[in-house]
Formats: structure tokens, sequence, C-alpha cells
């Protein structure tokens, strides 16, 4: 029972402490439920509630009140309780959508970069991380400034600020103040490498796009991995 736990340990004390980053899902929706039922605790109910949807957020939170009702130990006022929080969670995540570019394909990747390399004297080498429906996280992280090396470039650092990020894919794009986007053998061998390894992982790498700037006879300033299937 939560009551026999020591403070430190309880799911409301942990969140004052240490943050909501650091509860388990059963854990939050415990804070949400609030109290158990006769003989079973919050947590318990907040365990049968996750098992309930196949320990599924994305079903649970779309949940309608009666479904939510079906499970045992959860009354109407519990119910309407926790349709209300997913439902303002949904919201926010729909307006910070709207903030946030949408980077289906590399000529979305190349608008939002274009400004950022123009004047640009070095190459610049960054990660764009995008959740499961194609919108930029949070602005591209630099990995590395100057050529392209697969020695600079480590794979652990790449991945460790996606899975921190919960990210669901990745965009890999650096400049070429050259002009042309044409990738070396080493940018090649580098992209690979990072493609392997979030196979490994469960991350893709979406695409690699490399900036560099129109003339007559090249009529994108940019160039796609993907599209020219070197990935």
């Amino acid at each position: 029972m939560i009551a026999e736990m020591p403070n430190h340990e309880r799911p409301r004390e942990r969140l004052l402490g240490k943050g909501a980053d650091s509860l388990k899902d059963d854990e939050l929706l415990a804070i949400l439920l609030r109290t158990g039922t006769r003989g079973r605790s919050v947590l318990d109910l907040a365990r049968d509630v996750l098992k309930a949807f196949d320990d599924d957020l994305t079903r649970l939170a779309g949940a309608s009140v009666t479904e939510l009702c079906r499970v045992r130990g959860i009354g109407r006022a519990k119910a309407v309780e926790l349709h209300a929080a997913f439902g303002l969670a949904r919201r926010l995540a729909e307006r910070q959508a709207g903030d946030r570019p949408l980077l289906r394909g590399p000529a979305e990747v190349a608008d939002l970069l274009r400004e950022r390399f123009r004047d640009a004297k070095q190459e610049e080498f960054l990660l764009l991380l995008l959740d499961a429906k194609h919108y930029l996280l949070r602005p591209p992280e630099r990995i590395t400034i100057g050529l392209l090396d697969r020695s600079q470039v480590h794979a652990r650092e790449v991945f460790r600020v996606a899975i921190r990020e919960s990210c669901a894919r990745i965009v890999l794009a650096h400049n070429h103040p050259s002009g042309d986007p044409t990738p070396s053998a080493e940018d090649i061998a580098c992209t690979r490498d990072l493609v392997a390894a979030g196979k490994l992982i469960g991350i893709e790498v979406m695409d690699h796009v490399v900036l560099g700037r129109k003339t007559l006879a090249r009529l994108k300033d940019y160039l796609s991995f993907r599209e020219e299937r070197l990935i």
C-alpha cells in the first residue's frame, strides 16, 4: 500500500523531489487516480488500468469515459478526471505541433536550414529530432563543425540526444560552403554508420540532407541521401 511506503518512495513525493520524468507510467497514473479501492492500492489500480489497455498509453489516452469505467475500480468520477487529463494533454500537443515545422521530406529540411547556412564558411553537421508525425521536436542540434569526419561523429553522441528526447526518427543535415552538395566518400561512410546504429536501437535515420547552392546546371540547392538511394 502507498501509506506503507517510505515518504521518499511515494509517487507524489518523488514527483515533487525529482520531477515527472523520474516516474514510471503507473506512478504518474496513480497520482491522477489519487486513491485505490478496498484492499488495492492506488498503484495496483493504476497498473490494472494500464493492463486493460495493453500497457499502451495511446490507447488509454483515446479511451472514452465508458471504456474507462469498464476497468474494475474506476468509477465515473475517476474516468471523467482521466479523460479530461488526457484531453488537455492532447490539446497541448496539438498547439505545440502547430508551432513546430513539419519535415516530411528533404525540401522542408532545406527550407528550414537555408538561412542558417547562407553565409557559412565552415561545414556544420546538424541533428534534427522528429516525432512520429514528422514534426521537429526542438531546434536543430549541432554535432560538429568542420569537415565531416567519422572519427569525430560518434553514434553514441548522436543517439544519446535522440533517446533522451524520445524521438521517433532523426534527420541528419550539413552544408557544403563550396556550393556543391555532392557528398564525399567520408560523408557517405559516416551516414551509413549512423543508419546502421539507428537500426540497432530502433531509431530511423530518415535522411541526410546536404545543402549547397543552385547553379544553372543544378536546379536544387540540396541533395537528399534518401532520394539518391545512398542510404
